[in-house]
């Protein structure tokens, strides 16, 4: 089955795995195999004053809808492209007296959509609404009672005037959302900022060492001509060749986790049990659990002393980051690091989750040194791990090559990764570019007259506002699916 834009890929049934989706042609690594707009997406409720609410960008000075006073836009270009989705909500939220949660808004804007086209299948679309999975009779207790708080909420928030809908088609929505929600991120892509549903995009089935990956793209409204404008969407790159009739598959958890961790988390947020050939193998495993070799090999009881007390100190460095305490974390991480290093090998998990929360926050304090050595340790460490085209690996490399520029550590950038899972064009390979640009310059001023560019360098930083690098974040970075927790 193919429909208008989605012809290079088709829908097909396994027993087992139900719905997925398979290639129609051949992809090489990078390729955008298909790009889908949003049916609908909103902002998180603690981020809706700082994100548009059409693009999903961060910008410092929004405008805010007069009406409403609750939505706000990067300009006019967004605030009218927003219209047709925000016009129902914008009413509603002034009848109401107030704007309700995420979960919601998603379900009203879903329910608003379907109002205006029906439930059918919506032009680009593979399934319809009504097809898309929910896993409502799979939910426990919590969940049906969460459910039952969001239906009341809907229909106090429904507008009595709009079509109506039963109870079962509304649960359906929320189960929806829940199993479906995608995690959408600003345009460094850096946080989660909001979630939207993609209907193409839940057809593909999950494999921990996937084929595919999903990248966000926010869209461009700032081209003077609006025939130049691009829309908000999701896209589906490959990450390796792909052959017509292979399966399309896409990882919905962090690979950076045991495989048992990992079939957990699947079974409880997917209901279903991962029977990839990473989880079944346990591949990589064993090095995720690596620990020293050689003559000073640390016992049984060390290893798990130290495993122990790696998860101790994880929980009170997430205590810390929570109340802003980031020279406590770093405490903890030098204290933590010196009891690891001389048990754990090089690929434990535990030891790179240690170096990962290290080289952030202390390049957060603007200790590039100490953070870029770090830093170095959990990339060397994750390339022997994650799949060679794998975002998650992309992003700590480039953050890793950030900090060792601020370090002054002059080295060419391994930015390959990223143009093939976020293309040449993406807001975060268009910095990088420059930066590799900069970074070549500044090397071959630095091999001629090695005196001559310290002394630039540092009369440059004197006269220029130090990049600060973001705020430490508690969160993990966003993962594919948003589920509520």
């Amino acid at each position: 089955m193919t429909k208008g834009g989605m012809e290079s890929v088709e829908v097909f049934t396994t027993e087992g795995k139900g719905r997925g989706l398979k290639a129609q042609k051949e992809f090489l690594p990078g390729d955008v195999i298909f790009a889908e707009p949003a049916y609908a997406a909103v902002v998180f409720d603690s981020l809706t004053h700082v994100i548009c609410h059409t693009c999903f960008k961060r910008q410092e000075r929004l405008h805010r809808c007069g009406q409403c006073k609750f939505a706000y836009y990067c300009d006019r270009t967004c605030q009218r492209a927003a219209w047709l989705n925000h016009k129902n909500e914008c009413s509603a939220i002034k009848r109401h007296g107030k704007a309700p949660t995420e979960n919601i808004r998603l379900a009203a804007r879903i329910l608003w959509k379907i109002e205006r086209e029906g439930s059918g299948l919506s032009e680009g679309c593979l399934v319809s609404i009504d097809e898309l999975q929910n896993h409502v009779d799979s939910f426990g207790e919590e969940e049906k009672k969460e459910l039952r708080t969001d239906v009341e909420s809907f229909l106090e928030f429904w507008p009595p005037h709009c079509q109506q809908f039963g109870m079962q088609f509304i649960s359906h929505i929320f189960g929806v959302i829940s199993c479906n929600g995608f995690t959408l991120s600003d345009q460094r892509g850096l946080q989660a900022v909001g979630v939207g549903i993609f209907p193409n995009l839940c057809q593909a089935n999950h494999d921990c060492w996937p084929n595919c990956t999903v990248v966000f793209n926010n869209g461009n409204h700032e081209a003077v001509r609006s025939m130049f404008h691009t829309q908000m969407r999701i896209e589906l790159r490959a990450l390796n060749k792909i052959s017509p009739g292979d399966e399309l598959t896409v990882s919905y958890v962090d690979f950076l986790n045991l495989s048992e961790e990992r079939r957990k988390q699947l079974k409880k947020q997917y209901y279903f049990d991962c029977t990839c050939e990473h989880c079944k193998k346990q591949l990589k495993d064993d090095l995720m659990l690596a620990v020293k070799t050689g003559e000073s090999k640390p016992s049984a009881d060390t290893v798990k002393e130290v495993i122990q007390l790696s998860k101790d100190t994880l929980e009170k460095i997430n205590k810390a980051r929570m109340e802003g305490h980031y020279h406590e974390v770093v405490k903890l991480c030098r204290d933590c690091l010196t009891k690891q290093e001389p048990v754990l090998g090089d690929t434990n998990i535990y030891l790179l989750r240690i170096l990962s929360i290290a080289s952030e926050v202390l390049s957060y304090l603007q200790m590039f040194e100490e953070a870029a050595d770090y830093a170095k340790r959990m990339v060397d460490g994750y390339l022997k791990i994650y799949h060679p085209n794998n975002a998650q690996l992309g992003m700590a490399m480039m953050r890793a090559g950030v900090t060792h520029w601020h370090a002054g550590l002059i080295e060419a950038g391994h930015y390959a990764i990223l143009l093939i899972t976020h293309g040449p064009s993406h807001p975060i390979t268009k910095d990088l570019e420059v930066m590799r640009v900069q970074t070549e310059m500044e090397l071959r001023m630095f091999q001629q007259n090695e005196f001559m560019y310290y002394k630039m360098r540092e009369a440059a930083l004197k006269n220029q506002k130090i990049q600060v690098m973001p705020e430490p974040s508690n969160e993990n970075a966003p993962s594919l699916f948003h589920k509520k927790e």
